[in-house]
């Protein structure tokens, strides 16, 4: 109930006004039964924006250090992401982030639309990273399909550490429908695990625009962090094999040609050339969409099925 009134009445037209939302392939959503929402992360406020936009109730696994804050801030929040329907994530992993998974699953097996965020955590740089392979396990387990979903702009309106949003216009895509049936039974095989989740990424790559680095953001956030600190980031600090075979990894991202760049949601067909951009739909025009800022849809580059993580768990935070 307070999930629809803060939606409806309170805080969704204020934040329609304000950021004015275009969104394109609300058409791609399902009237009803269950799916789940896969989605690049670029801001604290993907969480809100993405829901607002859908007709129906969205329930998003968050971090569980998110609701159990202590003092008044951390009760602000644990109040803030139980009203809007986010649900307690364990990264820990093992049986706790089984445990967490089986939430999910449970969501679902219940009709509902799950929001989840592959890459675990918020991209550090904009750019996209590669996927953990929980939401394959989550959408193999309960065999729905898969809604991929690209963030544009949000990075800009609330960046990493920023309280206050800027206010600017931000965009929602929402791709076709991507169904894993084929794999139905085989969801503890690692291998269609990663698979089926690379597959996601790509189509991700190719809604947002973003450059793809094949590594994970929250490896890249460690090292980020170790810097600033002067420490070494535990076993993957700077000049350790494994921080080198990430650096390698993270030299190899994939890069969109300006030369070629489409809009994002494009759908590029090998051998054709691309189709025409199809103009958002939605909350405004698209002469309001600032011209020229929208990244570029791009094809992968060496996106293989590779080694799998040994935790296996989707962080996702919010």
């Amino acid at each position: 109930m307070i999930y629809w009134v803060l939606k409806k009445i309170f805080l969704g037209p204020v934040l329609k006004v304000l950021f004015r939302p275009w969104t394109k392939g609300l058409d791609n959503l399902p009237v009803d039964g269950p799916a789940v929402l896969a989605s690049n992360h670029l801001s604290f406020s993907d969480s809100i924006f993405m829901p607002l936009m859908v007709p129906r109730p969205v329930v998003f696994l968050a971090k569980s250090d998110y609701f159990t804050g202590r003092g008044i801030k951390g009760r602000l929040t644990a109040a803030f992401f139980k009203l809007t329907n986010q649900l307690p994530m364990d990264r820990s992993g093992g049986a706790a982030s089984a445990n967490s998974l089986q939430t999910g699953v449970d969501v679902l097996t219940g009709g509902g639309l799950l929001g989840i965020y592959p890459e675990g955590t918020r991209s550090p740089d904009g750019r996209l990273y590669r996927g953990k392979v929980g939401v394959a396990k989550l959408v193999l387990t309960a065999n729905v399909p898969v809604i991929p979903v690209a963030m544009i702009g949000t990075d800009k309106v609330q960046p990493i550490g920023r309280r206050i949003p800027n206010i600017r216009r931000l965009g929602i895509i929402f791709g076709e429908p991507m169904d894993f049936s084929r794999y139905q039974g085989m969801q503890d095989d690692r291998f269609v695990q990663r698979s089926v989740t690379d597959e996601i990424m790509y189509e991700l790559m190719r809604l947002s625009g973003q450059e793809y680095v094949d590594s994970y953001a929250s490896t890249v956030k460690e090292k980020i962090a170790a810097q600033k600190s002067g420490k070494p980031a535990g076993p993957k600090a700077p000049g350790s094999a494994r921080a080198a075979g990430q650096d390698a990894k993270a030299a190899d991202a994939v890069r969109a040609d300006p030369a070629s760049t489409v809009a994002p949601g494009t759908v590029t067909v090998i051998g054709t050339k691309p189709a025409a951009a199809v103009e958002p739909v939605g909350n405004g025009p698209a002469a309001d969409k600032p011209a020229g800022n929208e990244p570029a849809a791009v094809e992968p580059a060496g996106v293989e099925p590779g080694p799998v993580e040994a935790d296996g768990g989707v962080p996702p935070e919010a």
